[in-house]
Formats: structure tokens, C-alpha cells, sequence
């Protein structure tokens, strides 16, 4: 049996899920997402004349997953618990990753992913004076649990996908 798609109705509206029957349990998920960016504009980020762009996107990041149902039409406003975003410099761009926490009778994927995206939007921002060819790269699901679907771990595929 095929699986459906859950935002739309028997008409091929698109509807809001109805969660009401659902009980309220501790849901989480983590996100990433990678910003290539080139080394020297890297080794410029502490002297950046707009501040610390990896702070500033942290912040922002956090920010954006506490108003993912006013981005995300479909989404539920959800009481969140924690909203995790860190940053990891590399010697090729940073990487992101996120985690939403709440209790709630729906899962926090799309605050997670709303987290990273964000996050990697605002690193663009802080450094494109430096560099308009800044690539924001694999904004991905990590992990996520509870809810009637369970556990979710990303594999990577051997061909690196």
C-alpha cells in the first residue's frame, strides 16, 4: 500500500493535519546543514566589521525555529522545550547543527530543519561582502523521535549521499 501525503485532504486540498487525537509526548529532532565557504574568508572572522557572524547566526537560528508555523503554512505552532543550534568551524566552511525539543502531540522536524537553514541563511549574509560564492550546502534531517512514527536516524549512502 502506498503512502499518502498527509497535508492534503481526499479532494487534493492542501489541509492543516488534524492533531487533536494525538496524546502529547516528548518529541525530538536534529537537522544540519554545511556553509562552503573559502579559507581565507574564514580566517577573516574574527576581525569581521559586522560582529561575529557565527554568533549572530547561532541567534538566528534559534530565532527562526520559534517561528517555523509563520514560515511553514502547514505547520503547527509548537510550545518548544530547547532549541540547540551550534556551529563548527572546518578548514572548509562551518557546519551546523540543530535540535528542537518539545512535548507536544506533533514532531519538531520542521523546527530543526527552519533551525539550520536559517542559521546557514545568516552566515551568507554576515560574509558575502567577502564573498558572494558562498554555498549553503545539505540542509538535512539528523535524527528524530517519538510521535506514531517513531525513530528516524539518517544513513549516509555509499556513494556519499
Amino acid at each position: 500500500m502506498a503512502q499518502k501525503l498527509s497535508h492534503y485532504d481526499d479532494s487534493g486540498r492542501a489541509r492543516m493535519v488534524d492533531v487533536s487525537g494525538k496524546a502529547a509526548t516528548r518529541r525530538e529532532a536534529e537537522a544540519s546543514a554545511f556553509v562552503l565557504i573559502k579559507p581565507e574568508v574564514l580566517q577573516a572572522l574574527p576581525q569581521n566589521p559586522k560582529g561575529d557572524p557565527l554568533e549572530v547566526a547561532r541567534i538566528a537560528g534559534i530565532m527562526a525555529a520559534k517561528r517555523t508555523s509563520d514560515l511553514i503554512p502547514m505547520c503547527h505552532p509548537l510550545p518548544l522545550s530547547l532549541v540547540d543550534v551550534t556551529m563548527t568551524l572546518c578548514e572548509n566552511g562551518v557546519a551546523i547543527a540543530t535540535k528542537a525539543v518539545t512535548t507536544a502531540e506533533t514532531g519538531v522536524e520542521m523546527e530543526a530543519l527552519v533551525a539550520a537553514s536559517v542559521a546557514a541563511l545568516t552566515l551568507f549574509d554576515m560574509l558575502k561582502a567577502l564573498d558572494k560564492q558562498i554555498e549553503i550546502r545539505e540542509i538535512v534531517l539528523q535524527r528524530k523521535s517519538g510521535g506514531k512514527s517513531g525513530e528516524y536516524k539518517r544513513v549516509k549512502k555509499n556513494n556519499g549521499e
